[in-house]
């Protein structure tokens, strides 16, 4: 009678787990969807202002669906503004500083974490802590050093600093990935006669594409989406981006102005949603991998 009394017991604790743990997950599932839906009604609102009538932007409860769909905010821009040149210029920029980021941030992070040199890890120290250096603090000093080397209005001062290993973030990122890969490799590579080169770019960099992806993904994000520094270096209208034509396209408009921008700033974040959805697993692997989970 105990054994069947402990079985039931034990059986009804399992029952009460059970559908603890499916209350927990139908909860956090529907905390989810409810924040999923919040964040999605700004960009909501812009898809639909991008079509709307001009009467209906301002109409109070706002209109979700328009009555009538007008495609034409999306198509006079590139005709009488030549969006397509601004589009160029961000996408020939962050084209650049891809190849610039990828490349020298991997190199430094691959001295750091692989390689024996002297003060190694206090050199490390130093990088790092200039992600605590204001950029307020250096704006001054590079805009004085670009305009003597006569790179204002020039594409210069928003690519070559990037060859430089100058973003600390990324390198700190690719080194903590390249610590994870067993230092055996190194040893195996040396023995079959391999150089320091041929180590870091024939069996370093192809392991290494989750962290390649996930700092592809935040520096285009970065690249394209980059207001200021774009606006202090660049002063003539050909060689805008696209942040800035947005801007410019916002204050010389009049009664168009809200659906003009909005059906261009849908157009401008189509890029990096596809580079997410593309690079999406290699995003997700790079930030477990790396240890910047939580």
């Amino acid at each position: 009678m105990s054994t069947r009394t402990t079985f039931a017991s034990k059986h009804g604790f399992l029952a009460r787990r059970r559908v603890l743990q499916t209350l927990q997950r139908l909860g956090l599932t529907g905390l989810l969807a409810t924040g999923g839906v919040i964040f999605l009604i700004p960009f909501a609102w812009m898809l639909t202002t991008s079509v709307k009538p001009v009467d209906q932007i301002y109409q109070v409860p706002p209109v979700w669906i328009p009555r009538e769909i007008h495609w034409n905010w999306y198509i006079e821009p590139w005709k009488e503004y030549g969006f397509l040149r601004y589009y160029r210029n961000t996408i020939i920029i962050c084209a650049a500083n891809q190849i610039g980021v990828l490349l020298s941030c991997s190199a430094a992070a691959f001295a750091f974490a692989r390689l024996r040199f002297w003060k190694r890890d206090l050199l490390f120290v130093i990088l790092l802590s200039t992600l605590m250096l204001p950029e307020q603090v250096t704006m001054i000093p590079m805009y004085v050093l670009y305009t003597r080397l006569h790179w204002i209005d020039t594409f210069k001062p928003l690519v070559i600093p990037t060859y430089f290993a100058t973003n600390a973030f990324t390198v700190f990122l690719f080194r903590q990935y390249f610590m994870t890969i067993s230092t055996e490799i190194d040893d195996a590579a040396r023995i079959d006669g391999a150089s320091i080169p041929d180590l870091y770019w024939r069996i370093i960099l192809p392991l290494a594409k989750p962290a390649l992806g996930v700092a592809a993904i935040m520096q285009f994000t970065y690249d394209w989406n980059s207001f200021f520094y774009p606006l202090i270096y660049l002063n003539t209208d050909d060689k805008f981006t696209v942040a800035i034509a947005l801007r410019l396209l916002y204050s010389t408009l009049a009664i168009y102005t809200v659906q003009v921008v909005m059906a261009m700033t849908v157009v401008s974040i189509i890029p990096v949603l596809v580079l997410f959805f593309v690079a999406q697993r290699y995003f997700v692997q790079g930030i477990v991998v790396t240890g910047l989970k939580g």
